[in-house]
């Protein structure tokens, strides 16, 4: 295992994945955001099945940043149950991996 997790989330508007990928960055939660759409889902919710465009965010974090970024795509999320998945990076290019792990490590003060 890398100690590094790629998680999505889908959101209903291109503004609004703009928004949520640029606050996790800049709080660096995430290393990097990427955002694709729109997408189309199908799925079911309170009995029926429904359609909708959205638009997907594909994140990379470190294991240890994982709890607090789902708690905080929860905080931003419009949705009622939000999908937030996060799966293992089980192997990568050592330099990318570190690339993550630097970028996700909070500062400390006078650090950039």
């Amino acid at each position: 295992m890398t100690g590094c997790s790629q998680v999505t989330t889908a959101v209903d508007a291109e503004a609004a994945a703009e928004a949520m990928a640029g606050a996790l960055v800049s709080e660096r939660l995430v290393a990097c955001a990427q955002i694709v759409g729109p997408v189309q889902s199908i799925y079911r919710w309170e009995g029926e099945v429904r359609r909708a465009h959205e638009w997907l965010i594909v994140a990379k974090t470190t294991d240890a940043r994982l709890a607090e970024l789902i708690a905080r795509i929860g905080t931003l999320h419009r949705y009622e149950v939000p999908e937030i998945v996060a799966l293992p990076i089980t192997a990568g290019d050592p330099a990318y991996l570190g690339w993550i792990e630097r970028e996700t490590t909070p500062l400390t003060p006078g650090t950039r």
